[in-house]
């Protein structure tokens, strides 16, 4: 990647800090070990390679060097931020889809933490915390985009279709280029994090709405209905075949197939 652009440009975003790395393990990692020492708000760690990125569940996240965007933003979490965490990955992805449409792109979020475009995964967050005792001291939000063709995995490691921006676009953007307007997009909507505009947003751009969604839980279960919409801690709404409303909090949502 381009070091002197990102210090030039991420400048103007006034960052708590900036550690990049050609190849590193997980920039979550790192960003969870420095925001252990003290990271200021709204570090940040950037990598060219990761060699064991992860998604949710510990799901290997494939970011071969030199095509994909992979990094970790460290917050330190105001006070009226607080009963509004669990949103977090909302925020992630409103701000990631808004950076998206910005290039002429429809983005989806499918919940709880994937961006789609024409249906294909396209990225991925993965939001952890760092705790005293019952308190959160750091939110480390990870974000990986498929920038590049040769960022999409094989196909026999996929769970989800995937796709990248290369594809999307017809060309190859320039990953520093991408980072920034993530960056100036999650930044310009942080203040938002508790308010009825970002849950709007983030329901606008959720996939699947009104259509009839599977989710499987944590030990394997699957719940089955129509995908209304969000909670307002953003779990996700739904309307099982009675006609009963079903609220579910973690999980995984694909489309139901047909019978």
């Amino acid at each position: 990647m381009n070091t002197s652009f990102l210090h030039k440009n991420l400048s103007k975003l006034n960052l708590g800090g900036l550690r990049y790395f050609d190849s590193i393990g997980s920039t979550n990692d790192e960003a969870l070990a420095w925001a252990a020492q003290g990271a200021p708000d709204l570090s940040i760690v950037v990598a060219d390679e990761q060699t064991s990125g992860r998604g949710r569940e510990k799901r290997r996240w494939f970011t071969p060097a030199g095509t994909a965007l992979a990094f970790s933003l460290i917050l330190c979490p105001r006070a009226e931020d607080l009963p509004h965490l669990s949103r977090t990955v909302g925020l992630t992805a409103v701000a990631l889809a808004e950076s998206l449409r910005k290039r002429s792109l429809a983005p989806q979020i499918k919940w709880p933490n994937d961006l789609l475009l024409d249906g294909r995964k396209v990225a991925g967050i993965l939001v952890e915390s760092t705790w005293s005792g019952d308190a959160v001291d750091y939110v480390v939000i990870g974000i990986g985009v498929n920038v590049a063709r040769e960022a999409v995995p094989p196909s026999e490691l996929l769970q989800f279709p995937a796709t990248s921006l290369e594809h999307a676009l017809g060309e190859c953007p320039e990953r520093e280029e991408v980072l920034c307007d993530i960056l100036s997009a999650l930044i310009e909507w942080r203040p938002r994090l508790g308010s009825e505009a970002l849950l709007e947003a983030w329901e606008r751009d959720l996939a699947f709405r009104g259509q009839q969604v599977e989710v499987t839980g944590a030990e394997g279960q699957i719940v089955a209905g129509t995908l209304l919409g969000l909670e307002s801690d953003g779990s996700l709404r739904l309307q099982d075949q009675h006609g009963n409303p079903v609220t579910v909090r973690f999980g995984d949502v694909r489309l139901r197939p047909a019978a």
